[in-house]
């Protein structure tokens, strides 16, 4: 794929805490400019105004980064969001449960979520792939499958265990078996970096340095 083609699958990321709405309206400038699919934002820069006519959705997560909320505490910002116009939102999984293997838990967590933000908003299920090991990799996927998600995503990108790699994105892609959508986010940093996720079977991607990214240069550091 060319650069352009990657462009069309990335969500333009902003999730740091100390960003500003000058900071979210640079990213949306940007996004147009590079003809990113999406920006992700932080749920209290919402509402984001996009350009009429661009195409650009908005995207925001919900009981980032821990995961580590209430069902009901994440149903309500999800709900706000959506009110607020978000196009999609990411949601973090009780990673806990899921080490428990508690999946009905997970299950839950992400239906109440998913009933509070109905379609057409989109939801992206963010299971930490990197803190699971293969079969609660498997079974969060399935468990965000029967809860009504409509992606599955590798990471947070702040989880010290690390951020996307091939292996999980290909164990995701094969458990949802194109019925969902899988997204790739954390150190997606280089063209190869991207390429190599695509392969093993990312259909988004969740970029900080989206720019540098499609320019081939390398970047150092940053938890996207």
């Amino acid at each position: 794929m060319n650069a352009h083609d990657i462009a069309g699958m990335i969500d333009h990321t902003l999730l740091k805490p100390e960003a500003t709405h000058a900071d979210v309206a640079a990213l949306v400038e940007e996004a147009v400019a590079l003809g990113t699919y999406s920006v992700c934002v932080s749920p209290n820069m919402l509402p984001v105004t996009v350009p009429e006519g661009s195409g650009l959705k908005v995207a925001v997560v919900c009981g980032f980064p821990s995961g580590a909320h209430d069902s009901r505490v994440k149903a309500a910002e999800a709900a706000l969001a959506a009110e607020n116009g978000a196009d999609e939102i990411d949601m973090v999984i009780s990673v806990g449960a899921a080490i428990e293997g508690d999946f009905a838990r997970v299950e839950a967590d992400i239906a109440a979520v998913r009933a509070a933000a109905p379609h057409p908003v989109l939801l992206k299920v963010i299971i930490e792939s990197a803190a699971l090991d293969d079969t609660q990799i498997v079974e969060v996927c399935r468990a965000a499958e029967r809860a009504g998600a409509d992606f599955v995503k590798t990471s947070t990108g702040f989880h010290p265990a690390g951020g996307a790699s091939v292996h999980a994105v290909a164990l995701m892609a094969q458990t949802v078996g194109g019925r969902l959508g899988v997204k790739a986010s954390g150190g997606v940093r280089t063209l190869a970096d991207a390429q190599a996720m695509i392969d093993a079977g990312a259909t988004r991607l969740g970029v900080s340095g989206t720019r540098a990214l499609l320019a081939g240069e390398q970047r150092a550091g940053g938890a996207y």
